[in-house]
């Protein structure tokens, strides 16, 4: 157990991590460039502020919470100083921080590249959460040179924070994320620009569909220019295939053959297989869930009396959903269950007032 931690860069990911390791006892020590973000977290509850200088003791492990470009430089300093025994980051590329740090003559054996497969569109102290890491998986990129120690450190912050340790090289890792996370943030923002010059018209008919593909396009792009920057060449692999695919169906779409729609059906099967491979709930295969779609009122109080009543019911909501209703104050909430339970929460919903369709 990780009983001392500094954690150096209050935004998001720091600060969650700070306020993890204070619901578990340990004690945190914060220290960001940034006095606002700093004072904002202490405020928050994450820690106290690091004093100047360094420590008496060196606290059991440092947490490096900066961009990919920063972590090497900020590894050199903070083992300069003596922060802690055992170091990690919490960027999302791997390969090149690893690369430029063994090149500035940091001491690897001390450091595990660390990376929690978590966040939101949101940044800073105001938007962390102590469970933001709860069963989300946790990438730890040993070097050959790192210490045991080390590495057991890293590991137990991770399964203290709720988090799930997978251990893959750098390389691997940043190919990984590429595909996954920074290449369909590109893809986002790519579609959330067309939206740019688009009509009152168009806005007015917007969807959860165009919500659902557009929400990561809401984060800071000055964080995520530097995380593309650090992975460049497996974004680009990816956004090239992507590309592809989408130049293909454009081709094909405008040739208007009955063929050619066959060919653009087999790029939404593609689709539709590589979407049932994401892992489901608690990391298993996708199960398949019924929905119960409830009108509901815009006023306080609603969600929690519906969740409420599905306790009652003795219903498990395993997923849950809003479609709001432009210009109107209600909106539709879905309710995904295990089939077999569908008809029950529906009945239930319907005997308290709501109105519930199609059941």
């Amino acid at each position: 157990m990780v009983g001392r931690i500094v954690v150096v860069g209050t935004g998001l990911i720091g600060t969650s991590i700070a306020l993890a390791m204070r619901e578990r006892g340990a004690e945190v020590l914060l220290t960001d460039r940034d006095a606002a973000a700093l004072a904002l977290a202490v405020e928050l509850g994450a820690g106290e502020a690091l004093p100047d200088g360094a420590s008496a003791e060196p606290a059991d492990l440092a947490v490096l919470a900066v961009p990919p470009a920063a972590v090497a430089v900020t590894l050199l300093d903070a083992q300069k100083r003596g922060l802690a025994t055992a170091y990690t980051d919490v960027a999302s590329v791997k390969a090149l921080p690893l690369a430029q740090a063994a090149e500035l003559g940091c001491d690897l054996s001390t450091f595990v590249a660390g990376h929690p497969l978590a966040g939101s569109e949101r940044s800073g102290p105001g938007a962390a959460r102590p469970d933001l890491f709860l069963g989300r998986p946790w990438a730890l990129c040993a070097t050959p040179e790192a210490a045991p120690e080390a590495v057991a450190a890293v590991t137990a912050l991770a399964k203290a924070c709720g988090a799930m340790p997978v251990e893959v090289d750098a390389a691997e890792h940043d190919r990984a994320v590429a595909l996954v996370s920074h290449g369909p943030h590109v893809v986002s923002a790519a579609v959330a620009a067309r939206l740019t010059g688009a009509d009152e018209t168009a806005l007015g008919l917007s969807g959860q569909g165009v919500r659902d593909v557009t929400r990561i396009a809401a984060s800071d792009p000055r964080l995520w220019i530097g995380i593309l920057s650090a992975n460049a060449e497996p974004v680009a692999d990816v956004l090239e295939a992507v590309a592809t695919d989408l130049a293909v169906a454009a081709s094909l779409l405008r040739d208007g053959s009955e063929g050619a729609a066959a060919h653009v059906a087999d790029l939404l099967l593609r689709g539709n297989a590589g979407r049932s491979r994401i892992p489901g709930k608690h990391g298993g295969g996708q199960s398949a869930y019924a929905t119960v779609q409830v009108v509901i009122p815009d006023r306080p109080g609603e969600l929690a009396m519906i969740f409420q009543a599905a306790g009652i019911a003795g219903v498990n909501i395993e997923d849950v959903t809003i479609e709001h209703s432009p210009g109107r104050p209600l909106g539709v909430l879905e309710l995904a269950v295990v089939p077999e339970a569908a008809d029950r929460l529906a009945a239930e919903l319907r005997s308290r007032g709501w109105s519930v369709p199609g059941r």
